[in-house]
Formats: structure tokens, sequence, C-alpha cells
């Protein structure tokens, strides 16, 4: 067996672990049965899972705590595991929609990990409406995070469906061998103090790096006092209802949109996919709060997790990779036309991006761990949710897998995250994009906020009023007095909207049945009749005649 030390930020996901916030992420992935399902494809397949018990890396691992104190939990890679526990099954009952999927969905995610066991669990769920079936996944945030965590789930998915019915589950899985996985087997486990210490040598190693940081955190505070400058800090944020201390019970919804309908509203508010899911989430999140009499009167902000590349990043092509920061943005609740929100979004934005772009590659790591540090302290110290926040929520876009996958021969409809909650942050939104569509995920405090459902559908309604909204603002560009001379013939409201939502194309008509238009023939100009003479008046008046006159 071999053992593998936590690093410090793994360790600390146990350190803030309780019942009220429990640190595992999640997945919820429906799947539509193949044509040649038999009334038993469920139950074979729950079987052929159990039937698995060959468990790889890092799904064999369970936390050891070290008998004296001080000392740092780490991995340990077990054997004997019992799959009956982490691989289980459930039903809804019929015809079991979306209401009753969540709400199981929900209650799955506020029950704990066993944490004396490997920390992970699925949960196959049948009964869905149509005869389809789910998958949930959970695992604990100091194993993995939810991106990493749904990277090893698809491993045991395939683009092809008959590939799909040969893979086995993902737990059996050998992982890809590093370098540096030797050298950690064996291990002893190391002290606070310890850590503490490389901690403190990775600092000191990028001292160099201090002067860039410093001026970072100092353009910040000249934000503050710049009632012009539209960077958003970390605390310059309203205390509101998403900010308080939460309990166990979770509540869950989503939504899902078609990826071309945001980039077509995107590119006609002259945005980023960003900048349009963070306005979907402004505009719930404004609804919704207004509705509880509890929205703030200045706007809320969101972290947001984002990859940019630094100002002097001279390398090129796929081996540049990505550098990895976050960035907070306000989300315009204060803001009531949808327009005007999509702009200021994307003017906090792009200022935010121009602010971490501003330092070199080797500042970018000190310069996170050191915005983040007062989020990570309030978690570790239990202030968290009595104090003001940091930034009011956590918004993620991640990318998924582009094609299409299928497990046993099922078609994976969706993949929606469930993250986790924590004291002052009673909200987390966070999408993920697969197969040409936008999955959000919303996982909120049951206690803190009463009906959060209510947010996929605003979310929605979001989305068609910001269509609206740029289509009106297009159009009235259109026929502002400068253009009106150059304005084409027959350009309409409704033409412009089109031009931002697509729809479906009606088929054409064949030829043959296609109307055929004619011209209508002009109409002969319309002469003034000449007044009657007075010697026809008399004549007609003799005959007994009325006259038109």
């Amino acid at each position: 067996m071999a053992n593998r030390p936590l690093n410090l930020l793994d360790a600390s996901w146990l350190l803030v672990e309780s019942s009220e916030t429990p640190m595992h992420v999640g997945a919820l992935m429906p799947f539509s049965l193949p044509d040649d399902a038999g009334p038993d494809f469920v139950r074979d397949v729950m079987t052929a899972l159990r039937a698995a018990t060959t468990v790889e890396a890092p799904w064999n691992r369970r936390l050891h705590t070290p008998m004296l104190r001080g000392l740092i939990p780490l991995w340990m890679e077990v054997d004997n595991i019992d799959l009956e526990h982490h691989v289980r099954h459930s039903a809804l009952p019929s015809p079991g929609g979306e209401r009753e999927l969540g709400q199981l969905i929900a209650r799955l995610h506020s029950q704990p990990l066993d944490l004396t066991r490997p920390p992970w669990e699925v949960e196959l769920i049948e009964g869905l409406e149509g005869g389809r079936f789910a998958l949930y996944t959970k695992v604990h945030h100091a194993l993995m995070d939810g991106i990493g965590g749904v990277k090893l789930l698809v491993r045991a998915m395939s683009t092809d469906r008959k590939t799909s019915r040969k893979i086995a589950p993902f737990w059996t899985i050998k992982p890809e061998a590093r370098a540096s996985r030797k050298r950690d087997q064996g291990a002893p486990p190391a002290t606070v103090a310890q850590m503490a210490a490389q901690l403190v040598d990775t600092v000191r190693s990028q001292a160099g790096s201090m002067p860039n940081i410093a001026r970072a955190f100092a353009a910040m505070v000249s934000a503050v006092r710049n009632k012009n400058d539209v960077l958003s800090v970390p605390f310059d944020t309203p205390v509101s209802i998403l900010n308080g201390r939460i309990r166990g019970s979770r509540r869950f919804a989503t939504a899902r949109f078609p990826l071309e309908r945001l980039k077509s509203v995107a590119k006609a508010g002259n945005a980023t996919l960003n900048d349009v899911v963070l306005a979907l989430c402004g505009a719930a999140l404004r609804r919704f709060m207004l509705e509880l009499d509890e929205l703030p009167d200045k706007p809320l902000t969101a972290g947001i997790p984002v990859s940019v590349r630094p100002s002097d990043d001279d390398e090129a092509g796929a081996d540049a990779g990505n550098a990895i920061t976050f960035i907070i943005s306000t989300l315009g609740t204060d803001i009531e036309d949808p327009v005007e929100r999509l702009t200021a979004i994307r003017a906090s934005t792009r200022r935010a991006k121009e602010h971490v772009q501003s330092l070199p590659r080797k500042s970018m790591l000190q310069y996170t761990l050191l915005l983040m540090a007062p989020y990570m302290a309030s978690l570790l110290t239990g202030v968290g949710g009595r104090t003001r926040p940091m930034f009011n929520i956590t918004i993620s876009n991640v990318p998924g897998p582009e094609a299409p996958l299928y497990f046993r021969g099922a078609q994976m409809e969706a993949s929606y995250p469930v993250s986790l909650v924590s004291h002052g942050q009673a909200l987390n939104i966070t999408c993920q994009s697969y197969a040409g569509h936008l999955h959000f995920g919303f996982t909120g405090c049951r206690d803190s906020l009463p009906h959060m459902q209510r947010l996929a559908p605003y979310t929605a309604e979001a989305l068609d009023e910001l269509e609206s909204a740029l289509a009106s603002a297009a159009f009235a560009a259109s026929v502002s007095p400068a253009k009106l001379k150059t304005r084409r013939k027959g350009a309409t409201k409704a033409a412009v909207l089109t031009a931002i939502k697509p729809v479906v194309a009606t088929p054409p008509m064949p030829a043959s049945s296609k109307p055929v238009k004619r011209k209508k023939p002009a109409a002969a100009p319309v002469e003034a009749a000449e007044p009657p003479s007075p010697a026809k008046k008399k004549a007609a008046f003799r005959k007994g005649s009325k006259l038109k006159e």
C-alpha cells in the first residue's frame, strides 16, 4: 500500500469540513436509453457496476489521521472496498419529473461523505420521465476538484455508442503514470510546521515578484478612490442574504441553453459568453431578491475563476498552457435595464482582465494566493458569514466535452455541476458546456434561500428579456435620424430580433406549389370631371334625371 501526503490546499478542505459545510462537489448526468434497451436495462447496468470490484487510484484512497497531534492527514490506498456503499441505486416515483429529480439531488448532496472510507459515491437513479435514468456522483474536494472528477468520469464513456458498451466503470481504470507519484509513495506524514515552512520557502523564492504584486494591489486601492474606475475590488460589496451563516440542507436547480443562442446574444451585445452568463445571473438574482424585499442598493459582485495569458508570455502553441487566476465583477443588480446591465458587466470584466494581465507570469500564482487569502482564512477561522464578504457569490463557467458521449450504450443528455457552499457563500452557480449546450447548476442553502429553485426559470426569462432588449436597441439605432435616409426599405424590429435569436427555418415549398407573384397593373390616373354647363343642367332637368356634381 502507498501513502500520499496531502498538500496544504487539499488539507484546508478537511479543516473546514463540518455537518453544515460538507466539502464535496458533484455532477448530475441524465441519460436516454438506447433503442434496443430492454425492461431490465438499468438493473443490468447496476449489476455490472457492482461486479467491477477492482478499484484503482485515486478511488481507492482513504484518509489516514496520524496518532500524533499536529500532523497533516495523508492518503492511504486500501484494497478492501465495499462497493455496495459507494455504488448505490435509487428510483424516483413515476413519472419522475425535473422537480422530483432536483429534490433527490438536493437531499443526496446534503449528506456528508463518510471520511473513514474512500470519499466518493455514485448514485444510479432510475424512473426519470420517458424511461430515462441518471448518474449522480460526488467526491470530496480534498481528493479532487469537480472538473478533475468529471474528466475521470468521462474516461468511462465514449463518443461511439457501441464502444461505450465495452468500457469498464471509471473506478477500475488505471491512472496515467506520473514521475511525481513515485516520489510521493511511502512519504511520512508532514507536520503543520513543515507545511508552513514549505509555504514560506515558496514565497521567499518568489520575492522578486513582490514589486509587481504591490503595484497590482495599489491599483485596487486607487480604484476604490476613483469613482470613474470600474475595477471591482475585494470586500467592496454589500452584505446580502447570500452571505450569512448556513446549515446543512441544500437546494438544487438546473437550466440549459443552446450555446449558439448565447453566443448570438454576446455578439449582439459586443460582449463575451462569460459576460452574458453573468448578466443572466445578475438579472435572475435581482428579480429573486426583489421578490424577497432583500435587494441591496449596491450591486452584488461575483468571484470568477478565469484563464488569462500574462503580458510577458511569449510562448506559442498548445504547450504554452494557461494562467489561472480569480477576478471580481459586478453583477449589475442595481440596474433595471438588461442592456445597461450587460454593458456594466462587460466594462467590469474587461477592466478586471486588464488588471491581472498586466502581471508577469511569475507573479500570477503569488497574486492569486494573496488575493484569496482572506477568503480562505474566513473559512479556516470560522468567521465566514459574520463579516463583510470578499464577494457575494462564486460563478464559474467551465468548458466540457463538445461531442455527445455514451455510457453503456445510453446517450448522456446533459452534465449539471453540483457545487459546494460555505458560511458567507450560501449560493453557488456553476456552468458547464457539453454537446452544444451550456448547463447551469444552482446549489444553495435550503434555509438561507427559500424558493431558490426559481432562479432557474428566472434565468431563462432573463435571456428572453435580454434578446428582446438588444433587438430593440439595434432597431432604434437603425432608424435614428442620421441613418433614416440610408435605411433599407422593410427593415423591422422582427428582422433585427431574428438576427440575434436563431429561429427554425421553414422548409422551402416545392417548385410546383410556390405561388407566383404577379404585378398588379398600374391604375389609370383619375382626371378631374369637367363641371356641367348651364345648358346641360337644363336638359337634364327636363328629362327628370339626377346629375352627379
